[in-house]
């Protein structure tokens, strides 16, 4: 089989990342692992391997939504469907593994977002037909932009409209390789001040639906659009409303 990483790398960010979004690793040495031993266990460096204790790391700060991740709807409301929503460590398993399906939106400008229309004719183009359980990404190319400061007003988005369709096919997660599942903020942000109106700032987020979503997703050009498996199994975090994921496409060979 082959195995495609769709995660992003986490890592120390650059220094022109605002701090709310910073993630801080914090590297401890072999020589710092070696004077722990020597502190809590009273044994020399000489007697290990190359005077080498073992090699740690911290991580100081990371945001659950800081890298590849997956929401869950409590992310989204306190309540989906009149009911209290899901925190991630309450989702099913079952949800994270299944057949894959990847949508081409590249030719989608920045806050053009997907429609039920764009989706229907993308899997006319592919010839398939969307079944309960698979898992939707959305490749917008996006992913190129990961390091670049303005990355979190890169994207096209997905609509409610659309958001429901998915959820109505079945389909229980999806993804994009973009910053967020909406439109980017400050398009979101503008027009919601100008309708002064709910239902416009983060209108897929609140579509009132118990579904769950991953974004910032990378490599998805190296994904067929169909005939793969995803497996996106998120970290276990207690009432949390996201958790990062390390997510991959498999493909028998």
């Amino acid at each position: 089989m082959k195995i495609i990483d769709l995660s992003s790398t986490i890592e120390n960010s650059p220094d022109a990342t605002p701090d709310f979004l910073k993630i801080q690793v914090d590297y401890h040495s072999h020589a710092d692992g070696a004077t722990q031993v020597e502190t809590l266990l009273n044994v020399p460096r000489r007697l290990f391997r190359n005077d080498e204790g073992w090699a740690t790391e911290t991580i100081t700060k990371l945001g659950t939504h800081d890298a590849t991740h997956v929401d869950a709807p409590w992310h989204y409301n306190s309540e989906i469907g009149g009911a209290r929503a899901q925190t991630i460590d309450e989702l099913p398993l079952e949800w994270f593994f299944g057949d894959g399906v990847k949508l081409d939106m590249t030719h989608k400008d920045e806050g053009d977002p997907v429609t039920v229309g764009n989706i229907e004719k993308e899997l006319e183009r592919i010839k398939y037909s969307i079944k309960p359980m698979d898992i939707v990404l959305i490749y917008t190319g996006r992913d190129r932009f990961y390091d670049q400061p303005d990355y979190i007003f890169k994207g096209c988005g997905v609509t409610a409209e659309a958001t429901r369709w998915l959820f109505e096919q079945g389909v229980r997660v999806m993804g994009i390789d973009a910053w967020g599942w909406d439109v980017p903020l400050n398009l979101q942000a503008r027009e919601a001040i100008e309708k002064d109106e709910k239902g416009v700032f983060w209108q897929a987020h609140q579509v009132d639906l118990p579904y769950s979503h991953m974004e910032r997703l990378v490599n998805l050009a190296e994904v067929p659009s169909t005939g793969f498996k995803i497996a996106c199994f998120p970290l276990k975090i207690k009432d949390g409303s996201a958790a990062p994921a390390r997510v991959v496409a498999i493909i028998d060979e």
